[in-house]
């Protein structure tokens, strides 16, 4: 390699780091252009540039433009199959949207990539109650419960589907162990599950009254 060439490769080493990095993290920032023009112009492609179109899907997420969104996380999947993430990321785009079924079913390959994490679990949870399928929903929230049993809002979650199916007994355990978890960022769910136990203490003596069948 001749002296001049050195110069030259450092330099498009540095280009290629910079593109690089913008391409994985242009969805930091709140500018979807960053992220278009990423798509558009950087040298690099393939599966690499589905952290782009990943990138603007969160951006749109954040924005509620979520028929955007799941625009931009089908091209980061046809990129990128095999990245739980972005199924989980498409998934709550398709949850806000109000298609169910088919966010259960991201959930599912979100699952499937990366059993080990707990979210996706919760997520199924939230996506299945909402269906009415409560059976489903508590298992799905028993499995994120025992991968994380820090989470309070896991924990909740599950009471408010038990209360649903009036298990009042199996409600009121979740809401006091999400209550006796440290207080952390889960604050809201510990005030939720505090409110709802004052719920089923208030309303004891009605549910003691009810005639048995």
């Amino acid at each position: 390699m001749t002296r001049a060439a050195v110069p030259l490769l450092i330099v498009l080493c540095v280009l290629v780091g910079l593109s690089t990095h913008m391409v994985v993290n242009c969805g930091d920032e709140d500018d979807p252009d960053i992220c278009s023009a990423v798509i558009g112009f950087s040298p690099l492609r393939g599966s690499l540039i589905a952290f782009a179109y990943e990138g603007r899907g969160r951006i749109a997420l954040r924005h509620g433009d979520f028929r955007r969104a799941i625009a931009d996380f089908d091209e980061a999947i046809h990129l990128n199959p095999n990245r739980a993430s972005l199924y989980r990321d498409r998934a709550l785009a398709r949850r806000q949207n109000g298609d169910l079924e088919l966010a259960i079913a991201d959930y599912d390959e979100a699952i499937a990539h990366d059993p080990k994490l707990a979210a996706p679990y919760h997520q199924r949870g939230l996506a299945l109650a909402a269906t009415g399928d409560l059976d489903r929903a508590i298992l799905s929230y028993n499995t994120a419960v025992r991968l994380d049993p820090s989470d309070a809002q896991a924990r909740l979650d599950r009471g408010l589907a038990f209360l649903a199916r009036g298990q009042f007994d199996d409600a009121r355990a979740d809401f006091e162990a999400a209550l006796a978890l440290p207080a952390g960022k889960d604050g809201r769910a510990r005030e939720a599950a505090r409110a709802k136990l004052a719920e089923l203490a208030s309303a004891e003596p009605t549910q003691a009254a009810a005639p048995r069948r």
